[in-house]
């Protein structure tokens, strides 16, 4: 067996369209594939023996046991690794249970499809479950508990903390977008010019001067001395020297700890002589160059959060401890503690395991214990010197029993800091009592609180912390912090239909973000170039804070790769679905394809549109499955689809008497004659009309004005700034250069339609096979070239994708000999070679039309010869 690829879907997908962590494995069986679990003999006891939780898989059988008894009837080791797969993440603490398995189109070829957590965990779960498998069909034995702790460590190095994850999931179930902004816990809420930002619960409207004060002790304590609030007597040295006197002046029992540090680092508590209060300090000092030393206050350790100047949660924390038996040493009641199925790895679980570290020995060793002492019966055993629960502390929520004077204490702390968002440190014998009658103090005053403790308290009830976040952060009812998108897929077409309505909406005063198959545009600026259809670069724009309007061509290629990178939309277009790129990927089939375009409308909002052309059925299938308005267009008005959404009251966009007309319900608003739309060179680009049409509507439903619509059309002139490789037209004094992206049968007959009413002389074409198509497809493109040309230059795309430069040749030629046998023919591989070629030997009223798939290059050399031409260089061999 052998992985041919792994790709990671992170939006809706092909596969599914609400699941949108999948891992897609191709996997070649090869001489598995004439050997299902049946013909292995012991393989089914063996898979039970590795995996006996697997019983509760029930697969297509519909019950536990279920894929067992498949296993024993015979099933491909395909359907057994995705099984494997997703028990080895159940295994790790990661539960996730769909999976799918289906043919990808070529003999003992599958795809594997599978739900995953945490990306690095589901493509390290892929491929240790072929190796799995592997052990398991050839008996050797395997080390599964490997597998299972990395996958363990993966997760912890990968996920989202606690904190972060909490307002993430309340953000989502609002339906407020997010993306993840780097591998920590920077996370953006919202999309473009509406976005918020957190970084675990530091939000992008908490005070700068609030996280450093908040982050220097000395200042935070010397601001709540002067409020008048309880805080614990103290000194702060930056020298050995200075901790005797220190000491004096606190007293003893006291608390050693660095003014610059978190989560428990370099705090040593309860300490009753100098010389530990020596040791302490050198600890401290590794923290921070300056240390507090401070009156140890006793009673319990309480944590307040206040969240936007409200006391929203309060938790008493213990730090991790064991009660002795009289019996058991404190390793064994370690282990034992362990065993609660609530403590796990890192964040796995409620609580975490408790480690005996060199900390823990040196606590230990205070009271006179090694890890082999057995403490008395009822004796509590301190492990750790804080209560964090990331060290095995454990936490009960005490909320509803801070007294109101602690309450409004706390949330006064809250402005006096300045922070939207503290955790508040007490320490107190009872939380229930005004802190001045306890002789209780704060201690501390932490920007970025944890919230873990909030969230999955030990005991107590759990706090929903993560929804004053995102109160505050989009305190309007019902804010998603989304900006409108509106996504366009399609055979042929998109790019066109994507930057008209971008510049519609620019028109009319968006500031419009767009991707295309040339590059990503932020307003006119074109930010990266290339093919940005995909996931990533819908992304950039979405990122980018200046941008309050979004327009992002989908493209089959980042869709298959990796999903896409919203999850819904506001407009969903789909111009056509024509043959091309079949063969790829495991598509095989025009409904395949149709289903790869159909994830586009499948996500757009309930009150959005999915605009779709009534002209193309696959297209007007796709709107069995939508969840949102239908809008239909169509060259045709007495298309019945047409008249039937009409009738319903609909919006349709329909080509009628020469006009470019929008309807509601029957009602007809005519924008334009279509000859007086520039893109449409006079009414003769047929298909540019096609595209004009869903922009129309798009523009209809986001609020855009006929006028304005008009306005828009008349100023969208086809150019190689506006449209660059779409329908470029150079006049040079003798002949013409057109220059188009055609690169498939239907893009090419469409060109043909047009250049067919173009006059000349004579026409030569500069065409090339493209590598990933099928030979079928590269055939045709040769045979219409036959009828479009009078003379043909094949060249040769810049990227071969996968065919020999000969079998491409051979594949066009095949398709022109097929038509016009005598077809001149002239094979000049380099792109810039044949256009200067056809450029140096035009005819006098000639036109030469090049098919290009790198159009900065071609528009540039392009551009040179008119250039050359204004200044009289541009010789001529005729």
């Amino acid at each position: 067996m052998r992985i041919r690829e792994i790709n990671a879907m992170r939006g809706p997908n092909y596969w599914s369209i609400r699941r949108h962590k999948l891992i897609v494995m191709v996997l070649d069986l090869e001489e598995m594939e004439d050997r299902p679990s049946n013909k292995i003999d012991g393989f089914l006891d063996r898979l039970k023996m590795m995996f006996p939780s697997m019983y509760e898989h029930r697969c297509s059988v519909g019950e536990p046991g279920g894929f067992f008894q498949r296993v024993e009837e015979g099933t491909w080791m395909g359907h057994v690794i995705e099984h494997i797969a997703l028990e080895i993440q159940t295994l790790a603490g990661m539960d996730t249970g769909f999976g799918r398995t289906r043919g990808y189109g070529e003999p003992g070829v599958y795809n594997v499809v599978f739900s995953y957590l945490e990306e690095n965990v589901g493509r390290y779960a892929a491929k240790a479950s072929v190796e799995i498998c592997k052990a398991l069909i050839s008996g050797e034995n395997y080390n599964l508990e490997n597998d299972i702790q990395k996958m363990r460590e993966l997760r912890e190095e990968e996920r989202l903390g606690p904190s972060t994850g909490s307002i993430v999931e309340e953000a989502e179930a609002r339906g407020i977008p997010w993306i993840r902004l780097n591998k920590y816990s920077l996370c953006q809420l919202g999309y473009g010019a509406n976005q918020k930002r957190i970084q675990a619960t530091v939000t992008s409207e908490t005070s700068s001067i609030g996280v450093e004060i908040a982050c220097d002790k000395e200042d935070t304590k010397f601001l709540l001395e002067q409020a008048e609030v309880e805080v614990p007597r103290g000194d702060i040295i930056g020298r050995e020297s200075s901790l005797e006197e220190a000491c004096r002046y606190v007293g003893f029992p006291l608390v050693v700890k660095p003014v610059g540090g978190n989560h428990g680092r370099g705090i040593t508590v309860n300490i009753k002589n100098y010389e530990d209060a020596l040791v302490a300090f050198h600890a401290a000092k590794n923290v921070s160059q300056k240390v507090i030393i401070e009156k140890y206050i006793t009673g319990e350790d309480y944590r307040l959060l206040v969240i936007n100047n409200v006391l929203v949660a309060a938790a008493k924390r213990s730090p991790a401890h064991v009660i002795g038996d009289g019996k058991s040493t404190i390793k064994q009641l370690v282990d034992e503690v362990n065993k609660d199925p609530r403590r796990g790895y890192g964040h796995e679980n409620v609580l975490t395991q408790i480690t005996i570290n060199d900390l823990t020995k040196t606590i230990l060793s205070g009271k006179g214990y090694t890890e082999e002492s057995v403490p008395k019966e009822g004796e509590r055993v301190i492990l750790k010197d804080t209560a964090n629960l990331s060290t095995g502390g454990t936490a009960e929520d005490v909320t509803d029993i801070v007294h109101p004077s602690n309450v409004s204490m706390a949330e006064r702390i809250s402005k006096i800091i300045d922070l939207d968002i503290c955790g508040i440190d007490i320490m107190t014998t009872d939380i229930s009592q005004p802190l001045n009658e306890t002789g209780g103090a704060v201690l501390e005053v932490n920007a970025g609180p944890g919230f873990r403790m909030h969230l999955a308290p030990t005991s107590g009830l759990p706090r929903n912390v993560a929804a004053p976040v995102v109160d505050k952060l989009f305190p309007k009812q019902g804010d998603t912090g989304r900006i409108p998108i509106i996504a366009v897929t399609g055979t042929n077409g998109k790019t066109t239909t994507t930057r008209l309505i971008a510049h519609m909406a620019k028109m009319k005063g968006h500031r419009v973000g767009y991707t295309t198959s040339d590059g990503v545009y932020i307003q006119n600026r074109l930010l990266m170039k290339g093919d940005c259809t995909g996931p990533a670069s819908a992304e950039f724009v979405l990122k980018d804070p200046t941008v309050n309007f979004a327009v992002l061509e989908c493209a089959r290629g980042g869709l298959l790769r990796a999903g896409l990178g919203f999850k819904k939309c506001d407009v969903g277009i789909v111009t056509n679905v024509a043959s091309d790129h079949l063969g790829l990927k495991g598509i095989h089939t025009m409904d395949q394809l149709a289903k790869v375009k159909g994830v586009i409308p499948e996500t757009v909002l309930p009150d959005g549109y999915a605009i779709l052309n009534a002209d193309d059925d696959l297209v007007y299938e796709m709107r069995r499955n939508i969840n949102c308005n239908l809008a239909l267009f169509s060259m045709d008005e007495e298309n019945p689809r047409i008249k039937a959404l009409q009738k319903l009251g609909g919006i349709t966009a329909i080509y009628e008497n020469g006009y470019v007309t929008l309807c509601r319900g029957t009602w007809k608003m005519r924008i334009m004659k279509a000859e007086n739309i520039p893109l449409t060179y006079g009414g003769k680009a047929t298909f540019m009309i096609q595209n004009i049409l869903p922009a129309v509507i798009a523009a209809n439903v986001r609020g855009i004005g006929i006028e304005d619509m008009k306005v828009a059309l008349e100023t969208f002139i086809p150019s190689a700034t506006q449209t660059p490789g779409r329908l470029n037209l150079f006049q040079f004094e003798n002949f013409s250069i057109l220059l188009d992206y055609a690169h498939n049968p239907a893009g090419m007959l469409a060109l043909k339609n047009f250049t067919d009413s173009m006059e000349a002389t004579v026409k030569v074409g500069i065409i090339a096979g493209v590598g990933d198509r099928r030979e079928e497809d590269t055939n045709e493109l040769g045979s219409i070239a036959a009828e479009m040309f009078d003379e043909i230059i094949i060249r040769q795309d810049k990227n071969l994708r996968g065919k020999s430069e000969e079998d491409l040749i051979k594949m066009l030629n095949d398709g022109i000999k097929s038509k016009q046998p005598n077809k001149k023919t002239t094979i000049i591989p380099s792109e810039k070679e044949a256009i200067t070629h056809a450029v140096k030997n035009a005819k006098k009223g000639s036109l030469i039309i090049c098919c290009s798939d790198v159009i900065p290059d071609a528009l540039e050399l392009v551009m040179k010869f008119k250039e050359q031409e204004s200044n009289g260089q541009l010789t001529f061999s005729h």
